[in-house]
């Protein structure tokens, strides 16, 4: 099952396994190639999904079940009870120790997952600022009171290619890029050209067409209603701000709060996700580094070992 990272020590003794990073899209098929491709390197799966690191958030996530990770060591998966705020500073010192830790027994470590900045931020040179929580505190506050608009249109003045990056009704994102401004000066100082922290990375992205991920999407979104999402997101205690603005668990809280009918928090899930995809997409196609291989192709796993 080693036999292509046995052919390169062989050839190069000295060389350390490489770090494969599996990208794309929502419902692109990631999982599936990732799982492919940890099985033929002798690897081992590392979450990069912001949200799938939270404890009971499960079916919204489509956390794949210890039954279907064929064997395969998964890390980085639940480590935060989900009444947790995630920090992708802290993700970054974990997900580092962690690729550290597979490469030094002489494995693969296999990133997949769609939040881009957390697979930047575990393969990439990124420096994340610190923060203060007096004045994180002073933005929230006026977060509450003044709405997102008014922070997004302060945001634009401050840093207009900031603003541009981010969704104007995304009110942690917004406090959050205010705050470094306030710290630093600057927004756009925390995300610098990208280049890989180890040489030896590749990113593999998973192609696919619009109209076939959207309709994979609201099956999945179907699939996650079956098996029972309404009932997950009613058992988790006093989620985060960000466990609670997740797609899917944002608009099952609207239904549980009486806010919407079931069947329009299900649509919502649907268009969120497929303007999330979206989103997901232009990020990742931005970064030249990235090889794509085509959902369907036959050979696809072939071709991503191929780059190796």
């Amino acid at each position: 099952m080693r036999a292509l990272y046995k052919r390169i020590r062989e050839d190069d003794p000295v060389s350390e396994p490489p770090i494969v990073a599996v990208v794309g899209a929502t419902a692109s098929g990631k999982s599936d190639l990732a799982l492919d491709l940890a099985e033929r390197l002798g690897g081992e799966v590392v979450n990069t999904d912001a949200m799938a690191i939270y404890r009971g958030m499960d079916i919204g996530t489509a956390k794949l079940p210890p039954d279907q990770r064929r064997g395969l060591p998964h890390h980085l998966l639940d480590l935060l009870e989900v009444h947790e705020e995630a920090s992708v500073a802290v993700f970054q010192r974990l997900a580092r120790e962690v690729v550290d830790d597979v490469r030094a027994r002489g494995r693969v470590p296999v990133l997949v997952g769609g939040s881009a900045l957390y697979t930047r931020a575990v393969v990439d040179r990124l420096d994340f600022p610190g923060t203060d929580p007096a004045v994180r505190g002073r933005l929230e506050a006026e977060l509450a009171e003044q709405g997102a608009g008014v922070l997004h249109a302060r945001l634009r003045e401050a840093d207009p290619v900031a603003a541009a990056a981010i969704e104007p009704g995304n009110g942690r994102r917004i406090v959050r890029a205010l705050e470094v401004v306030e710290l630093t000066g600057s927004f756009r100082a925390t995300l610098p050209e990208p280049v890989y922290l180890h040489p030896e990375t590749v990113q593999i992205g998973v192609d696919i067409d619009r109209p076939t991920l959207d309709a994979r999407i609201e099956r999945r979104v179907e699939q996650m209603w079956q098996a029972g999402l309404v009932e997950e997101v009613r058992g988790l205690v006093a989620p985060s701000r960000t466990a609670s603005r997740a797609l899917g668990y944002a608009q099952v809280l609207e239904h549980l709060a009486g806010q919407t009918s079931e069947e329009e928090a299900k649509r919502r899930t649907v268009v969120g996700t497929r303007r999330f995809a979206r989103r997901q997409d232009a990020w990742f196609r931005k970064d030249p580094r990235v090889h794509w291989v085509r959902h369907d192709d036959p050979d696809r796993l072939g071709r991503a070992l191929h780059l190796l």
